[in-house]
């Protein structure tokens, strides 16, 4: 980041903090009426929500004070709002994808799960987490509705149906992803962009940064150059990410790097290995639930042995070049070019 962007970022993420703290004293002393475990449930939810990059609020509040910084208080609400969703997504995500992990630890679904393990077989054990975690990521949209609520009028319908769009999309997103996995749906390269635009790049970098844009009441063309610029952030973003779900260090990205491998999750950096003799001598480990770490092994040296690593690290300093290039070419205010232009650099260069 950099001039007044980075000077003030620290203040407004810890507005955001506050924001989320009293939502979450307010909803774990309303759930204590209703039972201990639903109040441990609301408990679970704010530590679920602790430890995060703050990414989503972060472009929110950037992009806010590249337009002036008007109204800071709901530009705080709005990006709070915006860290639920997020949030919200993961809790369903790990329910998809039967993840019991997160940022290096137990994650809501597996802490749940952890707890009905002593007394109950393991089936109906993860079917608690499970419910656990679902009811979890829908009371979170509830919450960041209730938080888009407290923003001005002439602001909420704005905001209101840019969460209405992103959410939408994102769902394609992953019903897509899943469908990819499943195999039900053909995974071609196409597809596997459009799943990642929808999935990766409306919610987690159009939407905020269109958020920011319109509670400054920035006009129509600086949404159209956000959404352009946000959904290829989020392309650029998911690339890195699928590469670092395989070969990055667990220790850094707090995810294992099994998952990917033992879920079949269909990437392009997959796309790139099909065909070649290294990846069809190990492909039929890739997606079995009993995948070791000799197997998960076997597999990476299998894409790097096709070149689909190569393949893929290219094409993420291609979109990289393409995203510069593209933000170089809009009209948006000179700090917010610097800033996204930078934040490209770091996506690529990210190892968590």
């Amino acid at each position: 980041m950099t001039g007044t962007l980075a000077r003030d970022a620290v203040d407004a993420v810890d507005a955001v903090d506050v924001v989320l703290a009293e939502l979450f004293e307010d909803r774990v002393r309303r759930a204590a009426r209703h039972g201990e475990q639903y109040a441990l449930l609301w408990r679970r939810l704010a530590r679920s929500v602790e430890g995060g990059k703050r990414l989503r609020p972060r472009l929110l509040l950037d992009t806010h004070r590249a337009f002036g910084d008007p109204h800071p208080q709901d530009a705080a609400v709005a990006g709070a709002a915006f860290e639920l969703l997020h949030t919200a997504l993961l809790l369903h995500d790990d329910v998809l994808d039967q993840d019991r992990s997160r940022r290096g630890r137990l994650n809501l679904t597996g802490e749940f799960t952890q707890d009905a393990q002593a007394d109950l077989p393991p089936r109906t054990a993860d079917a608690w987490g499970e419910a656990s975690g679902i009811l979890g990521g829908d009371l979170l949209l509830s919450a960041a509705h209730a938080l888009l609520a407290r923003v001005r009028p002439a602001a909420y319908e704005a905001l209101s149906a840019l969460v209405d769009e992103c959410l939408f999309r994102a769902a394609a997103g992953e019903h897509a992803d899943v469908a990819f996995a499943l195999g039900t749906v053909p995974a071609t390269p196409e597809g596997l962009v459009r799943m990642m635009e929808d999935k990766t790049g409306g919610y987690s970098f159009a939407a905020p940064l269109r958020a920011g844009a319109a509670l400054a009441d920035a006009g129509e063309q600086a949404d159209a150059e956000l959404e352009r610029v946000g959904t290829a952030l989020g392309v650029l973003y998911q690339l890195r990410d699928d590469l670092l779900g395989v070969f990055g260090d667990a220790r850094r990205t707090g995810k294992s790097t099994t998952g990917d491998l033992r879920e079949g999750k269909r990437t392009l950096l997959v796309a790139f290995a099909e065909g070649h003799p290294a990846w069809t001598a190990v492909r039929h480990r890739w997606g079995a639930p009993d995948l070791d770490a000799d197997d998960a092994d076997a597999l990476r040296a299998a894409l790097v042995a096709s070149g689909a690593r190569d393949a893929t690290e290219r094409l993420v300093e291609s979109r990289r070049r393409e995203v510069v290039d593209l933000i170089g070419g809009t009209a948006l205010p000179t700090a917010l070019r610097h800033h996204l232009t930078d934040l490209a650099d770091r996506i690529v260069d990210r190892d968590s």
